[in-house]
């Protein structure tokens, strides 16, 4: 596959990053879609969305600074090759900081939290897609090996170095599982929003979707990394996608209880009571 997009003279500009970026754009332009159907506030959610996505890299990158800052204070020009890398820890460490930055936003904006939930389903699903062809193109995440005929080989060292893809080999493309998995997802949540009948059933339904696509993916991708638990019973993704599921259950549960209606923003309501 292709680990380097193109070149801008010396400068090399990843697939990977490239393609994420993409991703992070069309998520962005399609949360102040979804934010307006979900009767929130679509310049907080903006705000939100940025501010959650720069805790999201900057957790990512302080982590791996400080796993090999022996190495990185002997060779400070590694530095610049740390967006290279892409490993499970970093995005759960990632995700974490971003959910967190997120949260604190939202409640030192008195954001409806289940109704702003909603919003943002539909545009982390598609985001996700697009950072898996990424990883495709760039052979981060790569499958187990394969003998179906549209197994993928990469032949580019880059990828192997960035990566650690092994070269030569048919491999699963299982991150073109994983985004085609994200994107209906992602279909299937944007339709929905509309219909939903109480603020927080999307992010429910959303949690569950996201936690089965990871644990089924995860069986064709290489557990090269990983981590295993229960005697290899189950990787390190596929634990955190159980967590996810029950959490999206709990989710909807909590929204089943008798009284709970659709959240609304108090500054979408106060507007149309001055314009009604």
């Amino acid at each position: 596959m292709h680990p380097v997009l193109f070149h801008i003279g010396s400068i090399l500009i990843p697939s990977y990053g490239a393609v994420s970026a993409l991703g992070v754009v069309l998520a962005l332009f399609l949360a102040q879609r979804t934010a307006r159907i979900a009767q929130g506030n679509a310049a907080q959610v903006w705000n939100l969305c940025v501010i959650a996505l720069f805790a999201a890299l900057a957790g990512q990158r302080l982590l791996l600074i400080a796993l090999n800052w022996s190495d990185l204070s002997r060779h400070p020009g590694w530095m610049l090759a740390i967006a290279m890398i892409h490993h499970p820890l970093l995005a759960a460490a990632g995700a974490l900081a971003g959910v967190t930055a997120a949260a604190v936003y939202a409640r030192r904006k008195h954001l409806p939290l289940a109704a702003t939930a909603d919003a943002l389903a539909a545009p982390l699903a598609l985001g996700l897609a697009f950072e898996q062809m990424g990883a495709l193109l760039a052979g981060s995440g790569y499958g187990v090996a394969a003998s179906v005929r549209w197994a993928v080989i990469y032949t580019n060292p880059l990828a192997a170095r960035w990566s650690g893809t092994p070269l030569g080999t048919p491999l699963h493309p299982v991150q073109a599982y994983a985004a085609l998995a994200f994107l209906t997802l992602s279909i299937f949540l944007l339709v929905w929003l509309p219909a939903r009948r109480r603020a927080g059933d999307v992010a429910g339904l959303g949690l569950m979707g996201l936690g089965v696509a990871v644990y089924i993916t995860e069986l064709w991708r290489d557990s090269e990394g990983r981590g295993t638990l229960l005697g290899g019973a189950l990787d390190g993704p596929q634990a955190a996608a159980i967590l996810v599921v029950l959490a999206g259950g709990f989710v909807l549960m909590e929204r089943k209880r008798p009284g709970v209606e659709l959240e609304r923003n108090p500054s979408i309501a106060e507007n149309e009571a001055n314009h009604g």
